[in-house]
């Protein structure tokens, strides 16, 4: 009985290493790396479309692993859209219920809910450092923690509303006098970098997997970097992003509206200088970001452990910056919806494009998979191992987004449907052959057969996703 039972293991274990991903066995348990970035929307990356700007050891991510063109925030229940973005991340719960437990953050950690505190029971030793920005103690929640930062680095007035449309500018990205992220006498950026090649150099020497969360503040405002960053983005030689407009038409919502922190960075109504010098900023921040990146695999590779280390970049949400007249991200638009989402690892397939649709935060579930985590039931998202090997196969199908009670949308088949229940108005963009979303077909009759069908979607999903708004009443015609 006994050697028939040792059998039965004998071929299941077999049956086992067959089926799972070869990723996924190819060692004990890999090291993780997560960069973490914050307000990097998903067409800033030179590997991947943008002409404009420098990101080389993004590139070196892109080169080595493989992207997921089509990743996805699923929105916020908060005018701070990383809050809502980082407690569904840290919890693996979708959008409305995070938004029950954000009060309890620190309840559910005693609970050892959080991801970290998933990796530290498998057997990691756990590290954070960068932007926390949840109501959770976050030294109680990873193993080792250094330069714990806010949610952004303090304003100062003069690093809003402008430049003047006279082209006068109080402001200076790269003197210190400012504060922000030279608060402290080392940039913030600069500073995370030094905090994780520590850590590296820690590890190293160590037995036990590490899982590392490095969250960086940049590119959020206010967008600071060395003037040698700042220089190689001359103001007069940055594109206008499409659509360029002088004011979004529906900026009479809350999320949308000119006098927002986050809408404030430039003047209103938009110009086309205000717009560049917003966006010759914003590029210098990412590539003085990109430098820093570049530091951390740099450390990794010092350590000799990078070939058994899941590297994953990506960030909490994108920004407007100018596109269609918005400089935020409490938005619909692809622009402020998607990010970068990169995936470095053992046998994992080079410099690959993977265009099935995920949220950022199926990392999450992916990770705890790797470290062989059973799924707690109270996880929502999905582990994208199986696309990873298989790209054709079914993940969370339609992509529902949503902006408090304000804004919802949904992305499938091509379309993108924004809907406003307070206007009501809603619009309609043909994604794949209007990237940029430029052109609005919801007046156009023949499009209402595709709206009703995607309207149809957007209810089932609130369902799906515990969305108590009632967007029948507005959309009647729908």
């Amino acid at each position: 009985m006994e050697a028939n039972c040792m059998k039965v293991i004998y071929l299941w274990s077999i049956i086992v290493a067959i089926v799972l991903p070869s990723f996924a066995r190819s060692g004990e348990r890999p090291n993780i790396l997560f960069i973490f970035a914050d307000d990097f929307a998903y067409d800033c990356v030179a590997a991947t479309g943008n002409t404009q700007i420098k990101t080389p050891n993004i590139d070196r991510l892109v080169r080595q692993g493989t992207t997921f063109c089509r990743a996805y925030n699923m929105g916020s229940f908060a005018p701070a859209v990383c809050v809502s973005s980082r407690m569904m991340l840290n919890s693996g719960r979708f959008l409305w219920s995070s938004q029950k437990l954000h009060e309890e953050a620190d309840q559910q950690r005693e609970a050892g809910r959080w991801w970290s505190q998933y990796m530290k029971v498998a057997g990691y030793e756990t590290y954070m450092t960068g932007k926390w920005h949840l109501k959770a103690a976050v030294e109680k929640s990873f193993d080792h923690v250094t330069h714990v930062q806010p949610g952004m680095p303090e304003p100062t007035k003069e690093g809003y509303n402008r430049p003047t449309p006279d082209r006068s500018d109080r402001w200076s990205p790269y003197d210190p006098k400012f504060g922000g992220y030279w608060e402290g006498g080392t940039h913030w950026s600069e500073l995370l970098a030094d905090d994780a090649s520590r850590f590296l150099a820690h590890a190293a020497a160590q037995e036990k997997p590490f899982f590392m969360y490095l969250a960086f503040n940049a590119p959020h405002d206010p967008r600071q970097a060395p003037k040698e960053f700042v220089d190689r983005y001359p103001p007069d030689s940055i594109e206008l992003p499409k659509p360029f407009l002088a004011a979004y038409p529906y900026n009479k919502l809350e999320g949308l509206r000119p006098n927002r922190r986050d809408e404030s960075t430039a003047p209103s109504p938009r110009t086309k200088h205000g717009v560049q010098v917003n966006r010759s900023e914003y590029y210098a921040i990412i590539t003085h970001l990109d430098v820093q990146v570049g530091r951390i695999l740099d450390a990794l590779e010092k350590t000799g452990k990078a070939d058994e280390t899941w590297i994953v970049f990506t960030a909490d949400h994108g920004l407007g910056v100018g596109h269609h007249g918005l400089m935020g991200k409490q938005n619909m638009y692809d622009h402020s919806v998607r990010v970068p989402f990169v995936v470095v690892g053992p046998n994992i397939s080079s410099d690959h494009t993977i265009t099935v649709p995920i949220y950022l935060q199926d990392i999450m579930p992916t990770t705890l998979e790797l470290a062989g985590v059973d799924k707690p039931d109270h996880v929502d998202f999905k582990s994208i191992l199986p696309l990873l090997t298989d790209n054709t196969a079914d993940h969370h199908g339609a992509i529902y987004t949503a902006y408090r009670d304000e804004q919802r949308a949904v992305t499938d088949n091509g379309y993108k449907l924004i809907v406003y229940p307070t206007y009501p108005v809603a619009r309609l963009y043909h994604l794949d052959s209007d990237p940029d979303e430029t052109v609005d077909l919801a007046g156009d009759i023949a499009s209402k057969p595709i709206m009703k069908k995607l309207f149809a979607k957007l209810l089932e999903l609130q369902n799906k996703f515990d969305d108590k708004l009632d967007l029948k009443s507005a959309f009647p015609e729908l």
